[in-house]
């Protein structure tokens, strides 16, 4: 397969009715998915390496998710929040099956901000406190619990958030702040000046720390081996409960079913999204008996439009079916190894590119240049150059991030489909810095 031949686009004013909620707007209408390709309303064929907004882990229009979804809108869609249906016991069942004990109790929602403001409820109830840290680089979703754990961007314009929001340094070891004598990252001094400086700011009612395994929207950030466990100690030496947020990494994208099982760490809360449903809403916020049972006692109120809806529980199924089936985790850990070895040949021959990071099939790759917005210009137009060419990239869209790429194509793409956005890719910076 080879690259297609380059065509000019154009920008109709697709947003004429639209209110603009940030980000890029892609300039062409889109018309049709399938597989690891959106194709335009014009008839162009793009490579998708974002899986839709980082969900579609199974690809576009999966036979099996169509299928399900069709049954499924004839047979049973949406209730009432206080009825149950089957698909969403047996989701529920299978779910905690695919995870360590103790967590075993879940509940079906629709987004990760919701999922993340369950979780924070939950976490502020069980411990009678209400102070939550996050990574400086942290994105956790749009809604008010999980927006104000979010630092990376929006926080500015819109009045106070809730109190007791604090902030961890980012162990970025691209970047690192503290440093061993050799350059490189000393996360465990930075870990403990971090907590030393929240415990300074804190007024005793420390409730919960939430973070993901690897920061997607901060630069794809892997947490360096052994910080997992012992931020987890951190968390354990003041009471304080911790919620890895897998909206990303969850179901199989690492190589792994969950990322937090690289570091032998199990969470007292687990929030999912994306991947869960394959593209479609669906969320689960999983704790454990004994977390669930103390929030039920208090009153836990979480009682939403579509918690516990047929529909998507339905298409949850239909996903650990595929993933099961096809040994996704290990195909997703292969894939990997080949998207990464493609993306260290391409560092090797453009100097531009300084680092590659990231586990299975989701990938970081940052550009280097003299300063963070030269790297945020190159990197929009790297982007703009691969989807003139037929890949669509994502591009970390904050201030000092742009020359970073977020790159995670479905876990269905095949050796060839890698190896053309791999193609894409270079001959784009190529062009681009040439």
């Amino acid at each position: 397969m080879a690259p297609t031949d380059p065509q000019p686009v154009t920008a109709p004013d697709l947003t004429r009715h639209l209110i603009r909620y940030g980000g890029t707007i892609s300039p062409e209408l889109i018309g049709r998915a399938e597989g690891s390709f959106v194709h335009t309303a014009g008839g162009r064929r793009i490579l998708d390496f974002t899986s839709g907004q980082m969900s579609a882990i199974l690809g576009h229009s999966h036979p099996e998710i169509v299928a399900t979804v069709s049954h499924q809108i004839a047979t049973l869609d949406h209730l009432f929040s206080g009825m149950l249906s089957a698909p969403v016991l047996d989701l529920a069942e299978r779910l905690t099956d695919t995870l360590p004990d103790p967590l075993d109790k879940v509940i079906l929602l629709t987004t990760g901000a919701e999922s993340n403001e369950a979780a924070i409820r939950m976490a502020k109830l069980v411990t009678g406190r209400h102070e939550i840290v996050s990574f400086a680089r942290s994105w956790h979703g749009m809604t008010a619990a999980a927006a104000a754990a979010t630092y990376s961007a929006g926080r500015g314009g819109y009045g106070p958030v809730g109190p007791g929001n604090f902030a961890l340094p980012t162990p970025d070891a691209f970047r690192p702040d503290f440093t061993h004598p050799d350059g490189t990252l000393d996360w465990q001094r930075q870990l403990d000046f971090g907590f030393s400086l929240i415990d300074a700011q804190s007024t005793g009612s420390l409730a919960a720390c939430i973070v993901e395994p690897i920061l997607s929207s901060g630069g794809v950030i892997d947490l360096p081996p052994g910080y997992l466990a012992a931020l987890a100690d951190k968390c354990r030496q003041r009471g304080m409960l911790l919620i890895l947020d897998e909206a990303q990494t969850g179901l199989c994208r690492t190589g792994s079913w969950y990322a937090f099982e690289r570091d032998g760490v199990v969470p007292d809360i687990l929030t999912l999204s994306k991947t869960l449903g394959a593209g479609l809403p669906l969320a689960a916020t999983v704790t454990s008996s004994e977390i669930e049972r103390i929030a039920h006692d208090r009153g836990f109120l979480f009682f939403t439009t579509h918690v516990s809806d047929p529909l998507p529980a339905a298409v949850g199924n239909t996903v650990l079916d595929v993933l099961q089936r096809d040994r996704l985790d290990v195909r997703a850990a292969e894939a990997g190894d080949l998207l990464r070895g493609g993306l260290a040949d391409i560092a090797r021959r453009h100097r531009v590119v300084g680092d590659i990071r990231g586990r299975g099939l989701l990938q970081g790759l940052e550009l280097t240049d003299t300063d963070a917005a030269t790297s945020d210009e190159l990197g929009a137009a790297i982007t703009r150059r691969c989807y003139e060419l037929g890949l669509h990239m994502n591009v970390v869209q904050l201030p000092g991030l742009g020359g970073t790429f977020r790159i995670a194509p479905p876990l269905t793409a095949s050796d060839d489909e890698l190896r053309l956005g791999l193609e894409i890719l270079e001959q784009a910076i190529a062009e681009t810095t040439a």
